[in-house]
């Protein structure tokens, strides 16, 4: 079931996605961590931050709502607390970073390539645009183009470009992503909805809009991926609302290469290593995976 991405070879296919495990400490206590095909970091920021205040997650029919607001340790704390732990595991962890400015992504990048622990990095350009007024990097290909040729030019690791369904067309802004250098790109980000208090009269959040991700932004994601696949030529990452081996299923006829299991891992933290077997078994009674990829066009 291994599979290359750039010269980097994963144990398989199915990844845990930014946000959802964490730095990968807390489910290593649960599950055997080390089967995945790799573990994406919690997003690294330049300074510590504490996140939004709460609530930062609220429950809806078929997902959840989270306004985390990127609380992380930070870049410092990160290489002096999070690597050492992470040299325990014997898969493969990338990197999700953020920055607030083009030359942050840069920063970033270029501080964490010499740690051999870390295998890739997946930019989250979900984060405002602090130059441009609070817009996000993904939402314009040719700020996407200009991020990743920098960070490209600072590592010969992968580089994966995480995209934002927020968009008019998201495959116009991974064919930036591609034209930037990218080694693969993941789609999709969290999808902006909101919630309102009916007995407080006012919106859940105190940013008004809130990131949805679950089930209920599965055909979302399914569809990016889809409108994708034929306008770029490099692998795309298909997550959002994975939470089955059928809803793999989709994502990999849509036209994904790899998948990423986020939200379901708070309610089943065993579900990723449930589908890999799936996966395998698939592989073994029925089709490569490679020979499906795509089938639906």
């Amino acid at each position: 079931m291994s599979i290359k991405l750039r010269d980097v070879e994963f144990k398989n296919r199915v990844f845990v996605a930014s946000g959802t495990y964490s730095y990968g400490e807390e489910a290593a206590e649960i599950i055997d961590v080390n089967k995945l095909g790799a573990i994406i970091t919690k997003t690294i920021t330049m300074e510590e931050r504490l996140g939004n205040p709460p609530p930062r997650l609220w429950e809806i029919p078929a997902g959840l709502m989270n306004s985390i607001g990127l609380a992380n340790v930070g870049l410092e704390k990160f290489i002096s607390e999070k690597i050492p732990m992470l040299k325990k595991f014997k898969t493969k962890i990338i990197a999700n970073v953020a920055g607030f400015t083009i030359e942050e992504f840069g920063d970033l990048v270029k501080a964490l390539d010499g740690f051999d622990v870390i295998s890739g990095f997946e930019l989250n350009l979900s984060c405002p645009n602090v130059k441009e007024g609070g817009a996000t990097f993904a939402s314009n290909s040719d700020m996407v183009f200009e991020i990743t040729k920098l960070c490209r030019a600072l590592t010969n690791k992968p580089i994966i470009v995480k995209l934002s369904p927020n968009v008019t067309n998201i495959g116009e802004i991974a064919r930036g992503a591609e034209l930037g250098g990218a080694d693969a790109v993941s789609m999709i980000n969290t999808v902006l909805g909101m919630v309102i208090d009916v007995k407080k009269k006012k919106p859940v959040f105190k940013n008004k809009v809130a990131g949805m991700s679950g089930p209920a932004v599965r055909p979302v994601g399914v569809a990016a991926v889809f409108n994708s696949f034929q306008k770029i030529n490099i692998p795309i990452i298909g997550l959002g609302g994975i939470d089955s081996f059928t809803a793999s299923l989709e994502y990999f006829m849509a036209g994904s290469t790899f998948i990423q299991i986020g939200t379901y891992n708070f309610i089943d933290v065993n579900r990723a290593l449930e589908i890999i077997d799936e996966i395998d078994d698939y592989e073994k009674n029925v089709d490569p995976i490679e020979k499906i990829i795509g089938c639906a066009h």
